[in-house]
């Protein structure tokens, strides 16, 4: 039988300002910018989606700008770290671009005996991981501020601080077909199939403090499920687990679902398509304000009431 869940689909997270957040990510990281559109639910708020090209499930980080938004804290209940992939000879190229801006790291460690990483915070203070290897066959996308070869290829895993394991854990592997692939002290990690994109390590910190949101915090983890007929298979799956789903909700580039896994943290269940190019060209992502039809006749407002972001401010090479 063919699994309903794929692997991971995106993370959101909130920033407190857009061009500073649009600077990281599409500059000093290189990541592709693939939509700018608005939060669905805050029209006047951006929503910003990077990742590679043509942003398939488990290469894409999105956002919420919120400006001035008070800082949250990482802590028990929160996804604290999105970590991303990028080649094993990367090193050094990364240590330098790190500091070439002033980026402060972590120095080089090692889990589960293969698994070379730095750690480093964006702008906001979101936890964000570089993975070191060989064993991501992604293609990654170089926007001409960081070589092809040095690129970043996708998500590799998240983490996800809980009291305890069990109970996230056994969601995850009795109604979202993950399975317990490796444990190493406070840390288990699961996925639908041992392969970059499909990890999610849950760390048990009972000593920490509970997370805030806020600027700096991820607000939820997506999972990729092939399509509508797969959705609604997780919805009965998850309602009669006696979880608070919502209904399906349209999302323009792919249709969603959302609940709280007993941590706390909110889970989306999103489908693999239609994917970014439903509304722009490939070659075209991310080069216009893209708005659901239902906010069209409202265009001129809302325009007026977004912060003005320049998307070619600064040259990062």
């Amino acid at each position: 039988m063919n699994n309903l869940i794929t692997g991971i689909h995106h993370v959101t997270a909130i920033t407190s300002a857009a061009q500073t957040n649009l600077d990281f990510y599409g500059g000093v990281l290189g990541l592709r910018l693939l939509k700018q559109t608005v939060n669905f639910d805050a029209k006047n708020v951006y929503h910003f989606y990077y990742g590679t090209i043509p942003g398939t499930p488990g290469s894409v980080i999105t956002f919420f700008p919120y400006a001035g938004l008070t800082p949250g804290r990482h802590g028990k209940g929160m996804l604290n770290t999105t970590t991303f992939s990028v080649s094993a000879d990367s090193i050094s190229y990364w240590e330098d671009r790190l500091k070439k801006y002033g980026i402060s790291y972590k120095p080089l460690r090692e889990r589960f005996k293969n698994e070379v990483f730095i750690y480093l915070e964006d702008t906001d203070g979101l936890g964000i991981e570089l993975v070191f290897n060989d064993n991501d066959q992604r293609e990654g996308y170089s926007n001409g501020f960081v070589p092809k070869q040095h690129s970043i290829k996708g998500i590799y895993n998240v983490e996800i601080w809980e009291e305890g394991y069990e109970r996230t854990g056994a969601l995850l592997t009795m109604q979202l077909d993950h399975k317990c692939i490796a444990q190493e002290g406070n840390r288990y990690r699961y996925a639908v199939k041992d392969e970059p994109g499909k990890y999610v390590d849950l760390v048990c910190t009972p000593e920490s403090l509970k997370g805030l949101a806020g600027s700096g915090t991820v607000h939820h983890l997506a999972f990729s499920t092939p399509g509508a007929e797969e959705q609604l298979k997780l919805r009965e799956i998850l309602v009669n687990r006696s979880l608070n789903v919502t209904p399906v909700l349209d999302r323009n580039y792919f249709t969603s679902l959302y609940f709280r896994e007993p941590g706390g943290v909110l889970f989306e269940i999103a489908t693999a398509g239609p994917g970014f190019t439903v509304d722009e060209e490939e070659a075209q992502l991310g080069t216009a304000l893209k708005l659901p039809s239902q906010f069209e006749a409202e265009r001129a407002f809302i325009e007026a009431s977004l912060p003005v972001v320049d998307f070619d401010k600064k040259n990062f090479n």
